[in-house]
This record gives C-alpha cells, sequence and structure tokens, in this order.
C-alpha cells in the first residue's frame, strides 16, 4: 500500500539547451518508506537505507571537558565522522556513544550524565566536572555512525529506468556517474540518520546547468571595471588581489593553488585573455570580516592598509561570507568608505555574494525551492552595486539553483557548515566570469 506522499517529478520540455528532456514523473514514497513508485506505470524502485557502521574502542588520549550550548565545539569530536574542520552533523546515533575505561568489552563502563556528557547533534564527547574520569586519561568509545549517498534514477541508453547507488561519504557525497547514453532524472539524498524518505530528500533533475545569460556587448566588466578591462584586452599586465576569509583563504582544499575560486577565476581570464600578463595576490584571514581588517593596527600581518589599499591592484575582489551579519544602513555606511578608499588608490572592485551555509544557519526548512537568498546581506549586496555601480559578481544565485540541477548544496561543504569543495569554488569562478559575458 502506497501513501499519500506524492509528488511531481520533472515536468519539463526542452525549451532552452541547458534543460534536461524529461517526461511527467508522479513518484509517491510507500509505507515502508524506501519504496518509489512511478504513477503512470513505468516502475517501481527500492532504494537502499543508509548506510550504518559500527566503532569499537576507537581510543582517546584524553577527554576534554563538556562545554554545554558550543555545539561541533562541545566535546571530543568522534574520529569517524570529521569532517574537515568539525564533525558531521546527525551522523553519530547518539544513544550508541558508550564510554570505557580499557578496550575490552567487559572494561569499566562510565556513566552518561555523570561521568561525560554528548551533544546528540554533532556527536561530540566531554568529560563532566565531577567525573571518574581523569583530565590526562585515555578511554576507549564505541558509537554507530551513519554516511550520506546520493542515489540516482537514470533513464539508461535503451530507454529503461534503473536506480544507480551512489558512494557513500561522511560529508560531501557525489552523484553516481553516467555511462554513455543515460540522463539523470532524480536525485535521492540519503542522510546519515534518516528513519525514511521524505519530499525534501527527492531533487528532480529541472537543468542540467545553471541558465547562463546570453553574451552582450557592452559587457559588466566593460561597463563597470573599465580600466581593467582594457588592459586585460590590450594584454598588458593586470595585478588582481583576492580578499576574503576561510573561503578565500581555502588551505583545507586538497590543492589549493588551483583550486580556490581565485585560481580558477585567473586561470580562466588567462584563456580569455591570452596576452594579458594576469598576476594573482590573495589576501585572507579565516573567521574575519571586513571589520577585523580595518581595525588591525599598523604593523599587523592583517593590516588593511598595508595588506589591501597598499598594494594599490587593478582589481580588488572581495569574497566575506562572514560580513553576513550586515545589512541596510550598516553595511552601506562600511561598504561606502571602502569604496571611496578603493577609488582614492585607482582600484576597481568586485563584490562576491556569499555562497549558501548551512541551511539551519540560514533559516532554511528545505535544501529545495531556494533560489531567492533569504540573508538580508545578499540582498543589501545587491541594492548597494546597483546604487553605486560596482561591479556584482552573484555567486549566490548560482547556490540557489543548485538543487534544480539535482544537487543539495550542503553536500559541497567540506566542513559541513561553509567551506565549499572544488566544484562549489568554480561556481564563484562562473559567477566573476559572467561578468565578462553578459551585460547589466
Amino acid at each position: 500500500m502506497l501513501n499519500r506522499n506524492l509528488f511531481l517529478i520533472g515536468i519539463l520540455l526542452i525549451v532552452n539547451s541547458f534543460l534536461v528532456a524529461a517526461e511527467p514523473m508522479l513518484l509517491d514514497i510507500g509505507d515502508d518508506g524506501w519504496t518509489l513508485k512511478d504513477k503512470t506505470g513505468s516502475g517501481q524502485w527500492t532504494i537502499d537505507k543508509p548506510e550504518l557502521i559500527t566503532v569499537t574502542a576507537e581510543k582517546y588520549d584524553k577527554l576534554p571537558l563538556f562545554r554545554q550550548g558550543a555545539e561541533y565545539s562541545s566535546g571530543m569530536k568522534p574520529h569517524q565522522t570529521q569532517a574537515q574542520e568539525c564533525p558531521t552533523a546527525y551522523a553519530v546515533v547518539p544513544d550508541s556513544i558508550i564510554v570505557r575505561e580499557k578496550p575490552e568489552k567487559n572494561s569499566f563502563q562510565y556513566e552518561l550524565g555523570k561521568d561525560y556528557q554528548i551533544e546528540p547533534k554533532w556527536g561530540c564527547v566531554g568529560r563532566l566536572p565531577e567525573s571518574r574520569i581523569t583530565e590526562q586519561q585515555s578511554v576507549y568509545i564505541d558509537y554507530v555512525y551513519g554516511k550520506m549517498r546520493i542515489d540516482s534514477l537514470v533513464r539508461t541508453q535503451t530507454g529503461k529506468l534503473i536506480v544507480k547507488k551512489g558512494v557513500p561519504h561522511v560529508t560531501t557525497p557525489v552523484q553516481p556517474e553516467l555511462d554513455n547514453g543515460e540522463t539523470r532524472l532524480v536525485n535521492i539524498w540519503l542522510k546519515a540518520r534518516i528513519e525514511k524518505l521524505t519530499p525534501e530528500l527527492i531533487f528532480p533533475v529541472l537543468e542540467s546547468q545553471y541558465p547562463e545569460p546570453p553574451a552582450q556587448t557592452p559587457t559588466t566588466a566593460e561597463k563597470l571595471i573599465p580600466k581593467t578591462t582594457a588592459k586585460l584586452k590590450a594584454g598588458e599586465t593586470v595585478h588582481i588581489l583576492a580578499w576574503g576569509d576561510s573561503v578565500t583563504d581555502a588551505g583545507y582544499l586538497p590543492n589549493p593553488q588551483t583550486e580556490r575560486w581565485q585560481e580558477q577565476f585567473a586561470a580562466r581570464l588567462r584563456t580569455k585573455f591570452p596576452k594579458a600578463n594576469i598576476v594573482l595576490k590573495t589576501e585572507a584571514a579565516g573567521g574575519r570580516n571586513t571589520d577585523f581588517y580595518r581595525n588591525e593596527p599598523p604593523g599587523s600581518p592583517k593590516n588593511y592598509k598595508e595588506k589591501v589599499l597598499d598594494q594599490k591592484p587593478d582589481l580588488i575582489v572581495s569574497e566575506f561570507v562572514n560580513d553576513s551579519y550586515l545589512h541596510g544602513d550598516t553595511l552601506d555606511q562600511r561598504y561606502s568608505k571602502i569604496l571611496a578608499e578603493f577609488k582614492e588608490i585607482g582600484t576597481e572592485w568586485i563584490i562576491l555574494t556569499p555562497h549558501y551555509v548551512r541551511a539551519d544557519w540560514m533559516g532554511l526548512q528545505s535544501e529545495q525551492g531556494i533560489d531567492d537568498d533569504p540573508r538580508p546581506y545578499t540582498k543589501s549586496l545587491r541594492k548597494f552595486t546597483a546604487k553605486n555601480n560596482v561591479a556584482l559578481a552573484d555567486a549566490a544565485k548560482r547556490y540557489g539553483r543548485l538543487w534544480r540541477q539535482g544537487i543539495p548544496y550542503s553536500t559541497l561543504m567540506m566542513n559541513n557548515i561553509n567551506h565549499p569543495n572544488p566544484f562549489g569554488m568554480k561556481l564563484f569562478a562562473d559567477a566573476l566570469m559572467e561578468l565578462f559575458e553578459t551585460g547589466q
């Protein structure tokens, strides 16, 4: 018996080249929570549940004090759920955590709420002040955790509909690869601790890529960063400064010197303007914002005047997701000062809108239907740049449409929070290169 949880998948015709051809498919989730059925009679598919892994006697040299309310920093981070810098949320099954004195199953078992406490969302474990676990004592922990996976409902070259299973990953699962002639119709996002499938986990592939606007003349770059564009066209030396926070620093990437957004941007500029000599520098500080730079004293490694203004680049491209608390008059006042300072040194400016971060941090209930960035910061950036004729590379728009491509955007975050992987970095470079193709 199938339940009433019906949803429409992929009602599309080929209108533009970026759209995926798909017939209407009305899918229903079965009462077992793991069966998908096409109501037109094309088929029924059982989706394998997320993989659960049991970890036994994992050694920790010492257990830190539990910090109530500190989320992913509240205690020890389980090794197997470790993302780029913090554990993956909702990966550990909280009731599975057991803390022992020694690795043997029959060794002394410490007591939850007396000796240690856990943070159920992040799976962190910390000792309590009156614990029998001493400060320098090693402990052994058992726990069960899950990995995420993305499966795809695919139309084969012969027209058959099949489910291709993705490779499980604790943080950044990817879509399964397609064979020649196959078309991806639907992605199924399997979070680690889900009890059953829900519509929010079913991602129809509504478009194969971001719908790039048609090329126009003059381009936005020609209008808003004319001096930089002229030098690029003339084959001159162009100095570009990438200024930002940890997403610009991006030392967490496997190959930051080629994978950071600014490196991808510069590489593509070199392809578009092969005669130009593009010199790229990066000035970034993880966990910091524009106000931090502007308040650093002379001689500081991050002093704004010395590290940004005194460089006098032709172009500054700024990325500050850590400025996201700014909006309205507060943003207008700060960014107006920065704009005046850049004009004084003859530097042009491109502002990047921020990528999407954890859904719960953005107040999103789902990772679908999120074309419009709800953050006041992004809205204020768009107003500021339009009012002041500043170039805006709107990466947020590209993140907001990933769901249409069947991609849950959070699966791009290497730290499970806000650090994009190389593909996520590419979206910034895509937004920047759009300025050199379209008008505004």
